[in-house]
């Protein structure tokens, strides 16, 4: 009878373990990958923060701040809150380190869990794992792009190809104003709830976000911030289409997108992965050009975006694919007897010097058990070294696809072994 634990892990918090946990880092650090060769320099930022940096650069209208984030105080009782996104605490360190006093734009990519309070369901965990990447400091239309493509590149580099990006304007400080009060004269016209009608009066565009049926048949014939862009913002935004088109990144035009997150401006997309059901977005993000002084700093512009690790993990389960190598090792060492376990200890420290991964057949188990472990790694070859060997100087190196064993130097043991693995 097996024996479980008393504990197990939070609601709606994943375990990552093997195997399942290599493809978790493969999708983890493919979908950085691009960002690294543009020049994205790693921040690692803390877990929890001072409350008010989410409730001021998230903003207070959101369902993260409202309804999503855990907040307690420490023992100081200080408020202190576990990140439920990566932007405002970015934006944060930017200022209190004094990047923005060097080179722009400050380029940042990171990676790690987001709390939120959350029903939990398939994509839609409260610990949920996020990369992201910001682009501080310099306000062009080609560092949008760059941004977008950055992400196209992570998801495509990794076989996704069953998402579109969806992508819009959100408009700028000289169209903003207008619309906010054009839009809020139409839902004041409308029989809406309480609830609602102070989310319309702190921020409009909340409401076109709202999934309720009745809602969203109310609001069918709202006006569109797209159709009332200043010269500026649609120039802006007309610039991005066009750097995407040269730069083969394929788009569709969403004018009623809405992120869920208040400091979004101008420019603003999402990556939409219709075999995931309800929870189909796999990414997005946007400008964000009032945040930083929001936050105490300069009027300095920014853009990023946030990529769910998760999400991706199920969007390529839904087109029958996977990433990265469940197999803990490539070679696996069986020992027979005390002496070839002691040489073939440092034969595998030599290949792991060399940089194979390597496993041995630990705690005297027979030639069965030993193979029957071997095959259970995933190695593509196993050593199998015993006394008579030990006194030929040789080891046996046997192919685990194949079933074929030969007989190899011991002497040339490394050099053959990389060999192998590189054919």
């Amino acid at each position: 009878m097996t024996k479980t634990s008393s504990f197990s892990a939070p609601k709606g918090v994943p375990d990552y373990v093997p195997p399942g946990s290599a493809e978790f880092v493969a999708v983890r650090d493919g979908l950085l990958r691009a960002a690294r060769l543009a020049g994205y320099g790693h921040i690692e930022l803390p877990v929890f923060e001072d409350t008010g940096l989410f409730a001021r650069g998230v903003g207070e209208s959101t369902d993260v701040v409202t309804k999503e984030m855990y907040t307690f105080p420490d023992r100081g009782d200080r408020s202190v809150t576990l990140r439920p996104e990566g932007t405002a605490g970015v934006m944060r360190a930017v200022i209190e380190h004094g990047l923005d006093r060097g080179q722009l734009p400050v380029k940042l990519c990171y990676a790690g869990p987001f709390f939120r309070y959350e029903r939990p369901q398939a994509g839609r965990y409260r610990q949920l794992q996020q990369v992201g990447i910001e682009a501080i400091g310099v306000d062009d239309p080609a560092l949008d792009a760059e941004v977008i493509a950055i992400a196209d590149a992570g998801f495509r580099g990794l076989g996704l190809d069953g998402f579109r990006l969806e992508v819009t304007s959100l408009g700028d400080e000289t169209c903003r104003p207008q619309y906010r009060e054009l839009l809020q004269d139409f839902l004041f016209g409308l029989p809406l709830d309480e609830e609602t009608k102070r989310r319309a009066q702190l921020n409009p565009l909340r409401v076109l976000d709202d999934k309720r049926p009745e809602v969203r048949e109310m609001t069918a014939n709202a006006p569109l911030m797209i159709d009332h862009l200043s010269e500026s913002a649609k120039a802006h935004f007309e610039q991005v289409l066009g750097h995407l088109e040269a730069l083969g990144v394929p788009y569709v035009v969403n004018p009623r997108m809405v992120r869920g997150l208040d400091y979004y401006t101008k420019t603003t997309f999402e990556f939409v992965h219709d075999g995931l059901g309800a929870q189909s977005g796999i990414g997005g993000g946007g400008r964000y050009d009032g945040l930083m002084a929001e936050l105490g700093g300069q009027p300095l512009s920014g853009i990023g975006f946030g990529l769910g690790v998760d999400r991706t993990m199920l969007a390529l389960a839904a087109e029958g694919k996977s990433a990265g190598n469940p197999a803990r090792c490539e070679v696996f060492g069986v020992p027979l007897g005390d002496a070839a376990k002691q040489r073939l200890v440092v034969v595998a420290a030599q290949l792991r010097a060399a940089g194979v991964r390597v496993d041995l057949a630990y705690g005297g188990r027979g030639v069965k058990g030993a193979m029957k472990a071997a095959d259970r790694s995933g190695a593509k070859f196993t050593l199998v070294l015993g006394d008579r060997d030990l006194a030929e100087n040789t080891i046996g190196l046997k192919d685990m696809a194949t079933g074929d064993q030969r007989q190899i130097p011991l002497p040339e043991a490394v050099g053959v072994i990389r060999e192998s693995l590189a054919g």
